[in-house]
């Protein structure tokens, strides 16, 4: 499956942004779709994770609150709102999938076997 992000920007602490993922090559059904991110010089960490079938959603920390995942059965995608930016947000997004289950270790990287190239949110 390929995997396209949109949505990142530049935005001041505060804003929100709202990245897409479009999938192309396969359906959703039994994926577990997420995002991470990566800021310069950090590891790579889980934002949060959606499994298409079961509809439950898994969230780090650092997003509850002010992260909602979802899909968007209309346009077919996977998006990311993210209100109350900060600083510290500030990273490269992916888009992950995987067809097998997440539950447990959705915030692994090793999970997903697609990744997108990235959006990058900036967040001044």
């Amino acid at each position: 499956v390929q995997l396209a992000e949109s949505g990142g920007g530049s935005v001041q602490a505060g804003g929100s942004l709202r990245l897409s993922c479009a999938a192309s090559g396969n359906s959703y059904g039994g994926y577990c779709m997420g995002w991470f991110r990566q800021a310069p010089g950090k590891e790579r960490e889980g934002v949060a994770s959606f499994h298409i079938i079961s509809r439950v959603s898994y969230y780090a920390d650092f997003a509850k609150g002010r992260f909602t995942i979802s899909q968007d059965s209309r346009k077919n995608t996977l998006d990311l709102q993210m209100n109350s930016l900060k600083a510290e947000d500030t990273a490269m997004y992916y888009c992950v999938a995987t067809m097998g289950r997440c539950d447990g270790r959705w915030s692994v990287a090793s999970t997903f076997d697609s990744w997108g190239k990235g959006t990058q949110v900036t967040v001044s």
